[in-house]
């Protein structure tokens, strides 16, 4: 791990980083539909036009994989992470629909050194996730738990 780019240390509270965007398409909502969330409304057009949705929409824990794709190739592949005690909260704002190009970005609200492992550090972060239109479609919250710097080597 010690090539690794991002240690606890190189989180900085209040710091913004972009994770980049996707294009989510027809085909890969369906695809995760019918292995994960197998509701009409994720399978099928006149089913999602439909629905309260409005079109084909992605499952909610897909637009969750997707951020965790953003994120793991924005930083997380990149640094000294040792996972996540679990997710404080997340929302689904609105429905993300086949054609809709996401964007994310995560916010440092805080870190801190664990009590009982001072090798290791938790970060708690937010992020948000934009369709093209510069609406919020998705919020999330999480500790990640990152090694020092230190540590790592």
């Amino acid at each position: 791990m010690t090539a690794k780019k991002w240690a606890y240390e190189d989180f900085e509270v209040g710091a913004l980083l972009d994770l980049g965007s996707r294009v989510v398409t027809a085909a890969e909502i369906i695809e995760f539909a019918l292995e994960f969330d197998p509701q009409p409304m994720h399978l099928d057009e006149d089913a999602g036009k439909a629905s309260v949705l409005g079109g084909l929409a992605a499952s909610g824990w897909h637009t969750c994989c997707i951020f965790m794709r953003l994120m793991c190739d924005a930083f997380l592949l990149d640094s000294t992470s040792q996972g996540s005690p679990g997710i404080d909260q997340v929302k689904w704002k609105k429905p993300v629909l086949a054609g809709d190009t996401l964007s994310a970005r995560s916010r440092i609200l805080s870190k801190r050194l664990s009590s009982s492992r001072p090798d290791l550090g938790l970060v708690s972060i937010r992020t948000e996730m934009m369709n093209q239109r510069g609406e919020s479609v998705f919020e999330l919250q999480n500790t990640g738990m990152f090694l020092r710097r230190e540590a790592a080597q």
